[in-house]
């Protein structure tokens, strides 16, 4: 391709054959643009801009994009509104390229003659679209598109951006690493609270928009609406056709604005995973209040597969179904009978680091989830904070000859989600509720033996924890309990097998408790135990619940039973032929041994008094 020298020249790209330049007449060419970009080919154009493959030759011909703003409009003021278009793309792509791996960085943007230029870097890959072409996805496919894609958007809508054109050809499978990188952002609009409610102008590509950015109101659920539809049309190779008159689309009926890619599927033949079904249809909804609200509510129903139990706004579930076990997570089985859930305050979306055991090989990796929770006011100052806990089943204790005689018989529990408290309670959560009304019995405001606001509350013994459950309760009106001992084992197994909820071995940076060489990874590192605040380690299970081992001792409210013969099977308290002047206590403590605070290790003490490192976390039903 050649470059007119006309500095002039509003259209400087030539083909090689060319005497004199097609758009000003110049006769003097070169094959460099602003004497650094080498421009090979042209790729594609769009309504507002041309895009080309180049080299950068100041950096050893490097590849990369050249966008040239080439508006396809007509008049003064829609000129100047498209360049206002292309100039917003490249401050949003300096932003958030620099900030993010998986958006094409801006290397330069610079006017010549009478038009614009941005240059981007070049994403060596094949397209979404180029992919789908040759063969359906499958739905493990799928989920790692969701799992590679959602933390992008995220990422861009925590920047008050919207992509708006969210399809196959926007997305490239990078080469170098696998990863998908979201392109094309010049459709993009940068919103606040206030100019989202605003109409715009509306760009959009039919087949993939919702009604609201087709009309010009935009908003982070119409980036999650492309994003599944752009999944079901992976999933059915099923394309949208455009012609002169109208949008051929068998996958969509738009007179009961209905999907229909689960027919279409059937009909082939493919078996969707309930879960996987849910979370695409959730995407998909007409309305944009009845789809998922943000990129985090979407992975965390990817990771936690009970989503599908409840309705979108969490008020009804079916209470009496067949529940089919898939592991951990339980599918319920619509009947007319309906249970109410309890009322609490709004639901948040939070991130945090847990760690995942590898059996094959004894080795443990961080990773990021996904929790839900609410925040429980105690004073102007001072919040609980209650993990959504999802439902499930699990075994309980240990498997014959390993652990102790009270861990046996090992048996399956299904458990109901609750909601539990990320942390054992802290001295200032403690001494707050200590000073509302008695209900039954006094409370000292201070009765630990380690003070610290942030510490947890230890030397309680069970009644007094009781007593706080029932002041917090008449408080808030809603009916916190201690966990049963079922309820706290699954809630610290979080889904695992092993000891411990991040596997079989301990290390200083996993775990608050005295040393033990039957479960010590690492020999040469020392353990200093010592009490710490709540969350010191920064290091959650799977459900988002810190300091499940060690630290202390967590009260239980089920009486002593000296081994689990007769034990419930639903997760409730077992409270029938216990010894009821002993009461249950789990986790173990930073002073005790690393045998003490695996999942299935249990304890007693008496209720009346108690060791002195017991403390408690609080639980709540989701059922009322």
């Amino acid at each position: 391709m050649q470059i007119c020298q006309n500095p002039n020249c509003s259209n400087p790209f030539n083909p090689n054959h060319s005497r004199f330049c097609i758009v000003c007449g110049h006769d003097k060419f070169g094959e460099i643009l602003r004497n650094r970009y080498r421009v090979l080919r042209l790729l594609g154009e769009g309504g507002f801009s041309k895009t080309y493959a180049a080299e950068d030759v100041d950096r050893l011909d490097a590849p990369c994009v050249i966008k040239q703003f080439f508006p396809q409009v007509q008049g003064t003021v829609e000129r100047a509104k498209a360049a206002e278009f292309f100039k917003e793309e490249a401050y949003r792509l300096y932003e958030l390229g620099e900030n993010h791996s998986q958006i094409p960085r801006l290397l330069a943007y610079f006017e010549q003659g009478s038009s614009l230029y941005l240059v981007q870097e070049f994403i060596i890959g094949k397209t979404l679209l180029e992919e789908v072409k040759e063969r359906p996805y499958t739905e493990a496919q799928i989920r790692q598109l969701l799992l590679d894609l959602l933390p992008v958007l995220d990422f861009i809508h925590h920047k008050n951006v919207i992509h708006r054109d969210i399809k196959p050809e926007n997305i490239i499978r990078r080469s170098l690493d696998n990863k998908l990188v979201l392109i094309d952002f010049g459709g993009a609009k940068q919103v606040t609270k206030t100019t989202m409610a605003r109409q715009a102008t509306a760009i959009y590509t039919l087949g993939y928009a919702p009604t609201e950015q087709m009309a010009g109101f935009a908003c982070h659920a119409s980036d999650l609406y492309a994003l599944g539809v752009t999944c079901i049309r992976l999933l059915t190779q099923c394309l949208p056709v455009q012609n002169s008159y109208q949008l051929k689309d068998p996958l969509y009926d738009p007179m009961r604005a209905k999907w229909l890619w689960q027919e279409f599927l059937q009909g082939r033949g493919v078996i969707v995973s309930q879960q996987l079904i849910y979370i695409l249809n959730r995407l998909l909804q007409h309305f944009a209040q009845d789809r998922y609200q943000s990129a985090m509510e979407v992975l965390y129903d990817l990771q936690n597969d009970f989503s599908h139990t409840l309705t979108s706004d969490f008020n009804y579930i079916n209470s009496e179904e067949s529940k089919i076990n898939l592991g951990t997570p339980i599918i319920e089985v619509a009947t007319t009978q309906q249970k109410l859930a309890v009322n609490v305050p709004p639901m948040e979306i939070f991130e945090f680091q847990t760690m995942i055991s590898h059996q094959e090989n004894d080795k443990v990796k961080h990773e990021r989830r996904i929790g839900k929770f609410f925040t429980e006011e105690l004073n102007k100052h001072l919040y609980l904070e209650m993990i959504l806990v999802p439902g499930g089943s699990f075994l309980m204790g240990s498997p014959e000859f390993q652990g102790n005689g009270d861990e046996h018989p090992q048996h399956q529990v299904i458990v109901e989600p609750f909601y539990m408290a990320k942390y054992p309670i802290t001295q200032a959560q403690w001494k707050a509720v200590a000073t509302l009304p008695k209900v039954t019995q006094n409370l000292n405001p201070n009765p630990s033996r380690f003070k610290g606001v942030n510490l947890p509350v230890e030397n309680v013994s069970w009644y007094e924890a009781v007593e706080f459950c029932l002041r917090l309760s008449l408080t808030t009106g809603r009916n916190y309990r201690l966990p049963s001992e079922a309820e706290w084992e699954y809630a610290c197994r979080a889904g695992t097998t092993t000891a411990f909820y991040f596997g079989e071995t301990i290390t200083p940076d996993l775990i608050n408790c005295n040393v033990s060489q039957s479960y010590i990874a690492d020999i040469g590192r020392n353990f200093t135990p010592q009490i710490t605040e709540v969350g010191n380690l920064n290091l959650a299970n799977a459900f988002g619940l810190y300091d499940m081992h060690g630290l202390v001792w967590e009260w239980c409210a089920d009486p002593w039973h000296n081994n689990y013969h007769g034990a419930p099977r639903d997760g409730s308290v077992w409270d029938t032929n216990g010894d009821i002047n002993r009461r249950v206590l789990r986790g173990g403590a930073w002073n005790f041994s690393a045998e003490l605070c695996r999942s299935a290790s249990r304890s007693w003490n008496e209720a009346e008094g108690g060791l002195r490192m017991s403390g408690f976390r609080v639980v709540l039903s989701f059922y009322g």
